[in-house]
């Protein structure tokens, strides 16, 4: 396939999700269409087979995968090179879009290659980020402080993740439990964050970015859509606030792409003008 040009009428983005392709499309299936037929989505499969994230197995009967089945820095790297051998066979794309553990993928690539690499071009010129987060042991890896109280944030947000999503399988088990207007994710009694306050950057949830230096930034224009009732909005801020030219959305949900009307439009609005040429330059 030919190298996407700059101007490209039909904008490449290329889709990094968790699980499989078929899951991928039914998360994005709403925005999608209303980005119309100028917009080619290629989903791409993770090279490794996994279980189920918790609950996933009860919407979902496709395969999973995974970009690493650990995330050391070693596996990590790994996933970039599978990345860069998938781009030269493949060609370069306009955007990425990307949901949780691919967001990490993309995230890191940007950042190694930022630091390694920066003067060779990147394989796509602007990301979308959904729910997403950044691994530590890279951060650390490339020489950047994480703090104590970033990790402890860290641990304790996944678990109440975890324990999110393990109520999704108890509810398809007891469909007594769904009442009118019933929501997953309303709960909010353990979330550690308050979606109104705007975290400073020399603490976003024990990151200290004022303190970062300038070569861990990510420069192409970015969006980042998240969910207020998300466990993991903390993660999603930090991996925001290594990016210089970002537009930022709260879906009002939590760890997943919410697909009313209202919402898709939006991510859709975003998606567009994050890929135009004027965004870019």
């Amino acid at each position: 396939m030919a190298r996407a040009p700059l101007f490209s009428r039909a904008r490449r983005v290329r889709a990094s999700f968790y699980a499989r392709v078929g899951t991928a499309h039914a998360s994005a299936v709403a925005f999608r269409a209303k980005l119309g037929p100028s917009f080619v989505f290629d989903f791409v499969d993770a090279p490794f087979r996994s279980a189920p994230a918790p609950g996933v197995d009860v919407l979902f009967e496709a395969g999973n995968f995974t970009w690493w089945p650990k995330p050391t820095v070693q596996s990590i790297r790994a996933a970039h090179l599978w990345l860069d051998d998938y781009v030269e066979e493949h060609g370069a794309y306009d955007a990425v879009c990307c949901f949780s553990q691919g967001c990490s993928l993309v995230l890191t690539y940007l950042l190694y290659h930022a630091k390694e690499r920066p003067d060779e071009p990147l394989p796509f010129k602007s990301a979308v980020f959904i729910c997403g987060g950044v691994p530590f042991s890279v951060l650390e890896d490339l020489g950047l402080h994480v703090s104590q109280k970033a990790k402890d944030i860290n641990d304790r947000t996944g678990e109440a993740l975890r324990r999110k999503a393990g109520k999704l399988r108890e509810i398809a088990a007891n469909i007594d439990m769904i009442s009118p207007g019933f929501g997953l994710w309303d709960d909010t009694g353990d979330l550690l964050h308050d979606p109104s306050a705007v975290p400073e950057r020399s603490d976003v949830f024990g990151l200290d970015f004022t303190a970062f230096p300038g070569t861990a930034l990510v420069d192409i224009p970015t969006v980042h859509v998240y969910g207020s009732k998300d466990p993991r909005w903390p993660s999603s801020m930090q991996l925001a606030h290594f990016c210089s030219s970002r537009t930022m959305y709260d879906h009002g949900g939590g760890h997943e792409i919410p697909r009313s009307t209202a919402v898709s439009l939006r991510i859709a609005e975003l998606v567009r003008h994050a890929t135009l040429p004027a965004a870019r330059r």
